[in-house]
Parts: C-alpha cells; structure tokens; sequence
C-alpha cells in the first residue's frame, strides 16, 4: 500500500508565497517521476510541475519563473515552491508520483494524493 499525503496549502494575499510538500510512503521499491497537478473548480486537472529522479523538472508556462519544484529523494518527499501568486493559481493541488512497489519485475503505478486547496485572495 502507498500513500501521498500532501500539506502547505492555504489562503494566501495576492504576491505571496506557498510552499507544498508530498510524502510517500509505504511499499515502494523505487520513485521515478512526482509532480503536481491541478484543478480548480469547473476545469480540467492540468500540470503544473514534475520532476525526476536525477531532479530535471518541468513546468507548466503558467507557472515558469514563480514556482520551483523539488524533491527529497531520501525522505521519499517532492516540494513546490510558489511565490507571487495570483488569484487564478486557486485550486486544488494533487501530488502524483510513478512507482515501482517492489523489486524484481513487479510494475509500476501512478499514485495520487488527496489534494490541499491553495486560495489566493485579498
């Protein structure tokens, strides 16, 4: 069984900051790629950021030059950084990570966390 568990979400004023975390944990043999998802209301689940193993990331251009994704290969854990942020960065944000539950050749999943709501308001 694998778990994603994210915190730091919040309410936060317009040209603030947020920092989320996502911790795995369980059976897992190997992490390759995690990132974060999005959703707010009415709209599609869209990408905001992955990042691999070696910590090469990917951003959604919404997103570049504000946010900053990283991970804790040890701690089984990936961050995203967000600063100036806007009133449309609202939603929910998901952590996804891909993993291979055990060794040999076992396959490999993707895994979702629950999501924490990021509201950004004056």
């Amino acid at each position: 069984q694998v778990q994603l568990v994210e915190s730091g979400g919040g309410l936060v004023q317009p040209g603030g900051s947020l920092r989320l975390s996502c911790a795995a944990s369980g059976s897992i043999f190997s992490i390759y790629a995690m990132g974060w998802y999005r959703q707010a209301p009415g709209n599609q689940r869209e990408l905001v950021a992955t990042v691999t193993s070696g910590g090469s990331a990917n951003y959604a251009d919404s997103v570049k030059g504000r946010v900053t994704i990283s991970r804790d290969n040890g701690k089984n854990t990936v961050y995203l950084q967000m600063n100036s942020l806007k009133p449309e960065d609202t939603a929910v944000y998901y952590c996804n990570a891909d993993i291979k539950p055990r060794a040999g050749p076992a396959a490999r999943y993707d895994y979702w966390g629950q999501g924490t709501q990021v509201t950004v308001s004056s």
